[in-house]
């Protein structure tokens, strides 16, 4: 396991530091990740988290249900062409999967931000709405309660989503939060020449 600085300059790392001062103030900042290597233990790396190659980290849930509504924060970035990251905390088992990979995660902030941006009572949102979960490039979950969280990013050339960061939450008395990233990752990654 060695520090990984590298991911403290991409919007996902933005994106994570905005949501840990608003769900969790007062809780001791990261200041960098821990590169976590297939094959290798790693101090409070493990489950329920796994590594699932190029996609990055999963993690699996006991339960799954349905209809349970989490805080969220939704952030804009660029004016011409935004992209949106969103922010989610609270129980995991909202996502509605057992196992929740960037896949899985992405498609549920890009449904959260559809219902926080469509007005039942406005037509006219429905489009921006649309827009505005199809722009969702970062997203950001974190589950105080079980002590973890999840970081997806979608590759703006590819368009692949990965997780590049799993997220550790201590307790109460300790107030710690630990990141964990892939090793060497850039979003690149996810493509591949085949011969």
């Amino acid at each position: 396991m060695e520090f990984a600085p590298d991911v403290t300059g991409r919007p996902i790392w933005r994106l994570l530091l905005r949501g840990l001062g608003v769900y969790l103030p007062g809780w001791e900042m990261p200041s960098g990740a821990l590169r976590v290597r297939p094959g290798a233990a790693a101090g409070g790396f493990g489950p329920p988290a796994y590594l699932d190659g190029d996609a990055g980290f999963g993690v699996q849930i006991p339960d799954r249900r349905r209809g349970l509504e989490p805080d969220r924060e939704i952030y804009v970035r660029g004016r011409e062409n935004p992209s949106f990251g969103i922010v989610v905390a609270g129980p995991a088992a909202a996502i509605g999967s057992r196992v929740v990979d960037a896949a899985a995660l992405m498609r549920f902030a890009r449904r959260l931000t559809f219902e926080e941006l469509f007005d039942t009572g406005d037509a006219d949102s429905v489009p921006y709405a649309v827009r505005g979960a199809r722009a969702v490039e970062n997203a950001v979950f974190l589950d105080r309660a079980a002590g973890i969280g999840l970081c997806a990013e979608v590759d703006p050339l590819t368009r692949t989503a990965a997780c590049p960061l799993y997220v550790r939450i201590g307790g109460p008395a300790e107030r710690t939060v630990r990141v964990y990233g892939l090793p060497a990752y850039t979003p690149a990654q996810a493509v591949r020449s085949h011969s």
